[in-house]
């Protein structure tokens, strides 16, 4: 039986995770990362206090002790700077997937190791795979609905082998079921839907608070002003609602194309795969973090989290740069978001291989 760091965030995954390993009869002990407090009146909730509450009703239910870990300089610096900068840039960050591999797999598990852990548990829906003289790779969660590799897709191979996911396989209301079974308090309590560890406040009032507005035109494609935004960083490509133009037919929408930051305007397009920066058919991705090296020509990419993973020609570029041709064209591509590498038709797609950042894209 090993000794075991589970972080429990006051949700049912890591509940649920913790109760499975305690019924193994692994050495559990669970952490509460406190990595944010709304102390900047931004508007929305941080529900850290109940949050920790939750988490100790919990551990008093199973029995094991709960440390709340203080990592908020450590997340400003690595995760909050990250976000601010990459909107303030006109990239699309993922704070939720570098908060995997900076936080959680990151000054987390190296407190872990430190205390004398051998892992650290979550309760992600993901599962992981080890081989034998080649390495360990994370694989898609058994519930397709809530699989959540997309967000591990920047982890390091060092931190893959010491994570442990023990809901992986299982489903969501299995999961819940587990809940109820072991009587644990927040077996009914709502799936958090704010940005990773912040909590219950709107992106567009994060930002606000970060970033001031910067007005500027609306314009299609032959340029003609169709309206005002507020600051190109309130929006994301193939954005449908939000930039409050009116479609000029029915049933024809305008969606977000493209982002002009040389003159700050905002550019509009009719949905459609023949729609100039709608869809792309290559692109290059960058800062890759490889499980397996070299990466096979013929990957499966999965450009956002609820996106399919499309397949893809992969070619190295050096430097941890590859260039992906895509055997489709791929709607709605944004620099600077999370691209996950998966392994090909023979894995069924399952196996996670790493991931990084588009920094190019082609139409």
């Amino acid at each position: 039986m090993a000794k075991i760091l589970v972080a429990l965030s006051g949700g049912v995954d890591s509940a649920a995770a913790a109760a499975l390993l305690t019924q193994q009869g692994h050495e559990v002990v669970a952490a509460y990362m406190k990595n944010w407090v709304n102390d900047e009146n931004i508007p929305g909730e941080c529900p850290w206090e109940r949050d920790i509450e939750d988490a100790l009703g919990v551990c008093r239910k199973l029995g094991i002790e709960l440390r709340v870990v203080d990592l908020i300089e450590q997340y400003r610096s690595r995760v909050v700077d990250y976000l601010i900068e990459g909107y303030r840039s006109g990239s699309t960050p993922n704070p939720d997937v570098l908060c995997n591999r900076e936080m959680k797999f990151g000054v987390l598990l190296d407190y872990a190791l430190e205390q004398g852990f051998s892992a650290v548990a979550t309760g992600h829906y993901a599962n992981r795979l080890d081989i034998p003289g080649e390495g360990s790779y994370v694989l898609r969660g058994a519930d397709r609905n809530k699989d959540q590799s997309y967000f591990l897709a920047l982890m390091r191979p060092e931190q893959v082998a010491r994570a442990v996911f023990p809901v992986g396989q299982i489903t969501k209301p299995e999961v819940r079921e587990l809940a109820r079974r072991f009587g644990l308090p927040n077996a009914e309590k709502k799936d958090s839907q704010g940005i990773c560890f912040i909590g219950q406040v709107k992106m567009s009032d994060f930002l606000r608070h970060y970033l001031p507005d910067n007005p500027g035109d609306i314009v299609d494609l032959q340029g003609r002003v169709l309206g005002r935004h507020d600051g190109l960083h309130l929006f994301t490509m193939g954005q449908r609602k939000g930039h409050h133009v009116a479609s000029p037919r029915e049933g024809v929408a305008y969606v977000v194309v493209g982002k002009d930051l040389k003159k700050n305007r905002l550019i509009l397009g009719y949905e459609g795969q023949d729609t100039p920066g709608l869809y792309s058919r290559s692109a290059v991705v960058g800062s890759v973090t490889n499980l397996l090296r070299p990466l096979p020509e013929r990957i499966m990419a999965q450009p956002r989290y609820r996106a399919p993973a499309v397949h893809a020609t992969c070619t190295p570029l050096g430097q941890n740069k590859y260039r992906l041709d895509f055997d489709e064209p791929v709607r709605a591509l944004a620099l600077g978001q999370v691209c996950a590498l998966y392994a090909p038709d023979e894995d069924r797609g399952e196996r996670l291989l790493g991931g990084g950042f588009f920094e190019e894209i082609s139409v």
